[in-house]
């Protein structure tokens, strides 16, 4: 039973990581213009923060998920602006800096947490899990504290699992692009991160319900 509950962590780890939003455009820019490694723990900091939203709705802190929803107007405001500040910075940065940086501690360090805090500007991803986890029976299960570690334990595998891989495979292919194919890619993927970014901040001025 234990073994099950990890490989329905596992595959909602994956779930959750394979939509390629802005997050996985930003782990595939990285990995092209600053090497696999920078890539990967930017997946990773996706990884984190989805495990930790899957802790809180595993766990069932009532008073978070409360708030999230009782503020998501603002939440909701916040992740779009950072999601068009990020997009933003890879349009205007410049692929030669980036190259000479790429192997700096403080460089990967700064890797992950952007997109862990990208990731965790979306508080309502909780709900998402919340939605999985019944998809999957799992809230008609015993909440024992192991049976609820391994499926966090689960998502965080499934999450990293998926990084790994589509870094690895990204990476294949890293050596064909040069300076200026970098310079394009920046830009593409800035202008399309940033739109994202902007047509959810539109959204949330005009989905029903939310107060202005």
């Amino acid at each position: 039973m234990d073994f099950v509950v990890l490989i329905k962590g596992i595959v909602i780890g994956l779930m959750v990581s394979v939509p390629l939003g802005p997050m996985g455009m930003l782990v595939v820019q990285r990995t092209l213009s600053k090497g696999r490694l920078s890539g990967f723990l930017s997946g990773l900091g996706a990884a984190s923060a989805d495990t930790l939203f899957s802790l809180i709705a595993v766990m069932g802190f009532g008073f978070i998920i409360q708030f999230v929803e009782e503020k998501r107007f603002y939440f909701e405001i916040a992740g779009s602006l950072f999601v068009i500040y990020i997009g933003l910075r890879i349009f205007y940065s410049n692929p030669v800096t980036q190259v000479r940086r790429r192997q700096k501690k403080n460089t990967l360090f700064a890797d992950f947490i952007t997109v862990f805090l990208m990731t965790f500007s979306n508080p309502l991803a909780i709900f998402v899990f919340l939605a999985l986890f019944a998809a999957v029976h799992f809230v008609t299960e015993s909440r024992h504290y192991l049976t609820s570690s391994l499926i966090v334990i689960g998502v965080f595998a499934g999450a990293s699992l998926w990084w790994f891989t589509i870094t690895t495979l990204v990476s294949l292919y890293r050596q064909k692009f040069r300076l200026k194919r970098l310079w394009w890619l920046n830009k593409i993927t800035g202008a399309i991160i940033s739109l994202l970014g902007l047509i959810a901040l539109i959204k949330v001025f005009f989905v029903p319900g939310i107060p202005l």
